[in-house]
């Protein structure tokens, strides 16, 4: 690990060293995920950011299971319970 002094700035800005940014590929006006673990902040790019929330999510789920798949299929049961509820509730008015 490569470790760099930089200075914070009045209006709470810091200088992110051109090597740092070629090395996460960042550009001006590129957005980026700060976070605070104990007292230290980490900056990531939004990808790394999804990956690693992926990876922490895919420990609990068993092998072969599909998240989207088990979502859409509870979205579904959903909107046919709430479509019961409409053709009850209309049929009684």
């Amino acid at each position: 690990m490569t470790t760099v002094k930089t200075h914070l700035t009045q209006g709470g800005r810091i200088v992110i060293p051109a090597d740092y940014r070629k090395a996460l590929g960042l550009k001006p006006g590129d957005d980026v995920v700060l976070v605070l673990e104990g007292n230290e902040v980490r900056l990531v790019t939004p990808h790394q950011a999804v990956k690693r929330a992926q990876s922490l999510v895919r420990q609990y789920v068993s092998k072969g299971r599909a998240l989207a798949d088990d979502l859409i299929k509870d979205r579904r049961q959903e909107a046919r319970l709430e479509r019961k509820k409409r053709v009850a509730t209309a049929s009684r008015s």
